[in-house]
């Protein structure tokens, strides 16, 4: 009953607001996905008008992929800065400045075609990039900073969630018949600045993290006035105390920095273990499964292919819920291994049903492979990555490890969204 007690409407107010800097994330990584051709035909256009020829259909395939690949580039550039921001300008305001990096990325590619500028799409995909980076530190550590104890894996979820939700929201506004088309691609890109301007509204009501303000801050009193709207009672002596036994830990352990992060042996496994799950996240393939699987349903012979990658987003999405529940009562092992097995199984039938793809029947096998592999992909190896690495350092060493961490994953990222159309041939 006591776990009950402390989910307070205000707390998941204030989770709900963070969550949305997730929902930016999954919306980027995937709205590239519908709009392909209508962007290579956008590219050739600006081509003409500039040097009265037709792009190089290569040339194309570089801009095209260069579109695609540096939003990971901001990326990792975004997630080595999170803990430097957090900690200078707390958890907060961080999330509030970090917004306008969203508003002039959305800017940049809802202009482009005004400007007939496809440099414009390029520097937009940068900036969001950016801004994607910097949210997939700052929404975990704030969701993680703010949950009860007994609930941090649950919610820590959350921020997969927000992902998944973003992912398929931007399917489903990429679909022709809504923002897909030739007039409004580029909507469908800015679009992002509204979920930014929203949050900046409802941030101001949100409290800075009460590990925050003790910890880095020493201000008790208000550390624990946050508490106290967070957890809806007056008693919060258990926070307070395990806060204050942490700060007292981190008064002996001071600040890492990245480097001493590899060079200490005390943080040597649990650094690999951070390393190793974020990269089996990302090198899983996943990724290309979003950025491309419209063309993987459609090379399998299925007939409205953009469906069936809704489809995906949908089973993506409900299982990303079912990890929610599972994750505090399974444990996070079990949970990742579990998953990791299910995804390598997909893969084997996915693999099959494409070799095999002359018979009509198999198409119905891919769609169920692809399926399956993303609702395994969601039982670990994509929710508890992100929350796992603030589990494993205190306080002192986290900053430099989550920076680390999400790098790698970024890296990663990028490694698979620029090769998988190379190797898809």
């Amino acid at each position: 009953i006591g776990t009950k007690k402390q989910v307070t409407g205000y707390l998941l107010f204030s989770l709900a607001t963070a969550v949305i800097g997730s929902l930016q994330f999954g919306y980027n990584t995937g709205v590239i996905n519908a709009p392909e051709q209508k962007l290579r035909a956008f590219f050739n256009n600006t081509w003409m008008e500039r040097y009265a020829e037709p792009i190089k259909p290569g040339t194309c395939t570089i801009v095209w992929s260069l579109s695609v690949a540096i939003f990971s580039v901001g990326g990792m550039v975004g997630s080595f800065s999170v803990g430097v921001m957090a900690d200078r300008f707390g958890r907060k305001l961080s999330m509030f400045l970090v917004n306008i990096l969203a508003v002039i990325g959305g800017l940049l590619m809802g202009f482009s075609t005004i400007c007939s500028s496809y440099e414009m799409v390029i520097a937009g995909r940068l900036v969001i990039g950016l801004f994607c980076g910097l949210f997939t530190g700052l929404t975990p550590m704030y969701v993680g900073e703010l949950s009860p104890t007994p609930l941090r894996g649950a919610f820590g979820t959350l921020h997969q969630l927000g992902v998944v939700v973003g992912i398929l929201v931007a399917q489903i506004f990429g679909l022709e018949s809504l923002l897909g088309s030739d007039k409004l691609w580029p909507l469908l890109l800015a679009l992002t600045v509204v979920p930014a301007v929203l949050q900046c509204i409802l941030l101001p009501f949100c409290p800075e993290s009460p590990r925050f303000l003790l910890i880095n801050q020493n201000k008790e009193e208000q550390a624990r006035k946050a508490l106290v709207r967070l957890r809806g009672t007056e008693d919060v002596s258990k926070d307070m105390q395990e806060m204050k036994e942490e700060s007292s830990k981190m008064a002996m352990e001071k600040k890492v920095t990245i480097l001493e992060l590899f060079r200490t042996a005390a943080y040597r496994q649990p650094l690999l273990i951070a390393v190793m799950l974020h990269l089996s996240q990302q090198l899983s393939g996943i990724n290309a499964v979003f950025y491309y699987s419209t063309g993987i349903f459609e090379s399998a012979g299925v007939t409205q292919p953009i469906y069936a990658t809704i489809g995906a987003g949908a089973v993506n999405t409900v299982f990303t819920v079912v990890s929610l529940f599972l994750v505090e009562r399974v444990g996070r092992r079990t949970l990742h291994l579990v998953g990791l097995a299910g995804m390598a199984i997909s893969a084997l039938l996915m693999t099959i049903a494409l070799l095999l793809k002359g018979y009509s029947s198999l198409s119905y096998l891919s769609i169920g492979a692809v399926f399956l592999f993303v609702a395994m992909f969601e039982m670990g190896p994509g929710p508890i990555p992100w929350f796992i690495v603030a589990e494993l350092f205190s306080q002192g060493p986290r900053p430099a490890a989550i920076a680390v961490a999400g790098c790698c994953n970024w890296t990663a990222n990028f490694l698979v969204g620029v090769s998988f159309p190379k190797l898809e041939v």
